[in-house]
């Protein structure tokens, strides 16, 4: 027995696919970017208590007509005051401390006297002692275009390689945090300008310290970045 025909209408014909409407596949598929290392245990410079097991994103407000309060304001995402930090430069010695919320001295920073490569310390609490010492920072090499610096922990006596390294543009608030001289992050910055900001004549950005890192210790690197990056114009005098 035949099979009938069926007759379509105009309306009922299969619609056929339109070669504009099929998505494009791209040429070039790029690569997945590497996972950031997560440190499995806490590494702790100035405290285990400031070792978090999740990315934290700090907020680093430097003010350049502040006289009272200090020059640094670090808040946490919520803008829960973390640290502050106090100047005192006329000594000397240039020192720096930052402080906690309550103003107790967490590290004391100071510069080596007429150091090419601008060699900073810095000491557990209030302490210049060389047993308090925790980490120094020098620049990699005399001239720089760009920002890179080595960091000693306290018991890298010989200083051969580097514990962690800074590399980037201050300018542009962009320098990133590495442990030792591989290509791991442990912490990295982002500028961020406001109109508020601008207004209020200061300096706005961001730092994300990744897991497990001792986020205290980066605000330090911070403190002492700005202090070898500084112009003498902008700095504070507590």
């Amino acid at each position: 027995m035949e099979q009938p025909i069926t007759q379509h209408t105009a309306d009922q014909m299969p619609q056929q696919p339109n070669p504009q409407q099929i998505p494009q596949q791209p040429i070039n598929i790029p690569a997945p970017t590497p996972a950031p290392t997560i440190y499995s245990n806490p590494v702790s410079v100035i405290g285990p208590q400031y070792c978090l097991p999740y990315p934290v994103d700090l907020s680093i407000v430097r003010k350049f007509l502040s006289l009272t309060d200090g020059s640094f304001a670090v808040t946490d995402i919520n803008d829960n005051l973390m640290f502050k930090v106090k100047e005192k430069l006329i000594s000397l010695h240039d020192k720096r401390t930052l402080l906690d919320p309550a103003g107790n001295p967490i590290v004391t920073i100071t510069e080596k006297v007429f150091s090419l490569h601008e060699k900073h310390f810095a000491f557990r609490g209030a302490s210049t002692d060389t047993k308090d010492l925790l980490f120094t920072v020098e620049r990699s090499s005399v001239i720089q275009l760009k920002t890179n610096l080595n960091v000693y922990l306290a018991s890298n006596t010989k200083q051969d390689v580097c514990d962690f390294k800074i590399k980037g543009s201050w300018t542009e608030k962009s320098c990133v945090v590495y442990a030792g001289e591989s290509n791991t992050i442990v912490a990295q910055m982002h500028k961020k300008t406001t109109v508020g900001s601008v207004l209020l004549n200061k300096d706005r950005f961001t730092v994300t310290v990744y897991p497990n890192i001792d986020y205290a210790f980066i605000v330090a690197l911070i403190v002492i970045l700005d202090d070898i990056n500084g112009d003498d114009d902008t700095s504070e005098i507590i």
